[in-house]
């Protein structure tokens, strides 16, 4: 790799092969101010080896690696949105290397999550489970409304995605009932529910449903419900590509640019807290 600027964003990519780790390769280097510095994926992955972006039709001289060493040994920031227990790993390799992480994974364990918040000591990182702008007003907007509506209205959170996404519900409807219950003076713990089947009995007025639907391509449908008696209000976001997510996590990467630690998620970054 050729030498970088101290203007220029250094930035490694988890899971180099997948979907979303293309886009954002894609998006690194397109955008003047960074560089592709490195290119991670699993061991098992056929494309360890090639150029990280062969795919485009363009060389970029970085090729995929599995060793973690070799991928963060140029950059200054990782941006990773991967699985947990690979998101892990690469916290532990980027706290040992003084690397800025931004995560995008969901699914992990409140264990995990106290290590990326211990690792946060360290390094500085990004963690949100979506990096979409539109999708963090729309958390704003839903804190907005749970708190004008913390009785008489019922809450409901359907999200949508493609076939392969392997965790449910979302992490991002997650963040909502998250956000909505914290606006209401609440734990999401005590008031989720996650399936209802057989005789249920009336609906518990405290409680933030969840329901989700796999199929197809979905790229990210998130609708939130509030069913009052005579009406009902619903905030939706719905995502037709993955570039917004890209986008967001590159301007996580300048974020962090000059914070040495701390964790942050894109309420900072987009000035909402």
């Amino acid at each position: 790799m050729s030498s970088v600027s101290s203007s220029t964003h250094a930035i490694a990519i988890a899971g180099a092969s997948g979907r979303m780790g293309q886009m954002l390769i894609e998006a690194v280097t397109n955008a003047p101010d960074c560089q592709l510095a490195g290119a991670l994926d699993m061991v098992a992955s056929p494309s360890l080896g090639k150029d990280a972006s062969g795919f485009t039709g363009q060389n970029s001289g970085v090729l995929i690696t599995s060793d973690l060493a070799t991928g963060l040994q140029n950059a200054h920031a990782l941006i990773d949105f991967t699985r947990p227990e690979g998101t892990i790993a690469h916290l532990r390799a980027c706290r040992d290397k003084g690397v800025k992480l931004v995560i995008g994974t969901t699914g992990f364990t409140d264990a995990q999550k106290d290590e990326i918040s211990a690792a946060a000591k360290d390094i500085a990182i990004l963690f949100a489970p979506n990096m979409s702008p539109g999708v963090n007003i729309t958390l704003k907007l839903l804190q907005m409304a749970a708190k004008a509506m913390d009785t008489g209205y019922d809450i409901e959170i359907i999200e949508a995605h493609h076939r392969f996404k392997v965790d449910a519900p979302s992490g991002t409807a997650l963040k909502m009932g998250e956000v909505i219950a914290e606006a209401q003076g609440r734990k999401l713990a005590d008031c989720a529910v996650y399936a209802r089947e057989g005789v249920t009995g009336e609906r518990d007025p405290s409680s933030i449903g969840f329901a989700t639907i796999r199929g197809g391509d979905i790229v990210g449908d998130h609708t939130v419900l509030f069913a009052g008696i005579g009406e009902r209000i619903e905030i939706s976001h719905k995502s037709s590509n993955r570039n917004a997510y890209a986008q967001g996590a590159l301007r996580a990467v300048r974020f962090l640019a000059d914070k040495p630690t701390g964790l942050y998620d894109m309420f900072d970054v987009l000035g909402l807290n």
